[in-house]
């Protein structure tokens, strides 16, 4: 705790917050300090500028603080409760206190660690009746998620391509450090020649009008199952990460799962969202859009290496993690 900002070294006392709770757990990632303070949790924005997002200005923290709130009432309306003012004065820092506006908080309920996804499937409690409702929950999001001209350009081909090969140019480096060569150049040419081979197929999604402003980042971290089904944490740093074909978004949780060896599930989702939206055309772009979004992922973790801040154990984690998802991401490839 000696090492972390004033700030936030204050935010991990109790007496600072409106209803001083019994005690108050830090959460860091790259890009937030999560403080879990009772039946809350306020999400801090990190000064950072990671290329992919900036947070570096207080007024960009402001407005992405905003921006997460707004985007993600849609699937938690009840969970994010609003924007938070951290204050200081001659006293100190405080929570929603007096003194002038020093730094912003995403406000949420608590939800249980226990009915996380991503928990419940590491100790073997996920179910298939589970999974179904996660299934039914994202096509009635899907159903009356947001599309437009500018939302369906994000599907035409030159869009597409854009996105892998943005991919593929960012891992260059780390051939050899997390992917063999051989792996780069087969998950390369299964991506370009199904796109080459599928021209029709992606310009049908935009005129059916799968193309929608998404949650963006489905994964089983982002999913807890309480009292309900609450998909939270959606990407609020840049829209066209949002703005995609709607298989793509299930084709994301589906890989995660079967990350976690849960293959059986995995088809589970598909068949329910399937039968739940009557998107039949979304088998056929099942195993392209896995093999991007594991690719996506591995590119993330790679991305973890230039941070100035991470240990040489995180390090290794992130190698062992992102040789993980570019492996998963040959499997769909049909090679090996």
């Amino acid at each position: 705790m000696s090492e972390l900002p004033d700030m936030a070294q204050a935010l991990t006392d109790p007496a600072v917050y409106p209803d001083t709770p019994q005690k108050v757990d830090l959460i860091q990632t790259q890009t937030s300090y999560i403080f879990l303070a009772g039946g809350y949790a306020y999400k801090v924005k990190k000064p950072v500028d990671l290329g992919y997002l900036d947070y570096t200005t207080l007024e960009k923290r402001k407005f992405y603080c905003q921006r997460e709130i707004e985007l993600n009432r849609r699937l938690c309306p009840d969970i994010y409760i609003g924007l938070a003012e951290i204050t200081e004065d001659k006293e100190g820092f405080s929570i929603e206190g007096k003194g002038k506006v020093c730094e912003y908080a995403v406000k949420m309920l608590r939800l249980p660690r226990e009915s996380m996804l991503n928990v419940i499937l590491a100790e073997g409690r996920a179910t298939e009746e589970m999974i179904k409702a996660i299934a039914r929950k994202m096509a009635e999001f899907h159903g009356s998620a947001v599309t437009s001209d500018t939302i369906s350009d994000f599907g035409d081909l030159e869009a597409i391509i854009t996105s892998t090969e943005a991919n593929f140019i960012r891992t260059i480096r780390y051939i050899s450090t997390t992917i063999s060569q051989k792996s780069y150049r087969n998950i390369k040419d299964f991506i370009n020649g199904f796109i080459e081979n599928n021209t029709a197929l992606f310009y049908e999604r935009i005129v059916d009008g799968k193309i929608k402003d998404c949650h963006g980042d489905v994964r089983a971290t982002h999913i807890c199952l309480d009292d309900d089904i609450y998909i939270y944490d959606c990407v609020e740093y840049d829209d066209r990460l949002r703005y995609c074909d709607v298989a793509s978004e299930v084709a994301l949780l589906a890989m995660d799962l079967d990350s976690y060896g849960r293959a059986d599930l995995s088809r589970s989702l598909v068949d329910a969202y399937t039968a739940f939206s009557g998107d039949e055309d979304l088998s056929q772009l099942l195993d392209f859009y896995k093999c991007y979004r594991a690719y996506d992922r591995g590119k993330y973790e790679c991305l973890k290496f230039d941070d100035p801040n991470i240990t040489e154990e995180d390090i290794k984690e992130a190698q062992a993690e992102a040789a993980g998802y570019f492996e998963l991401a040959e499997s769909y490839t049909g090679e090996k």
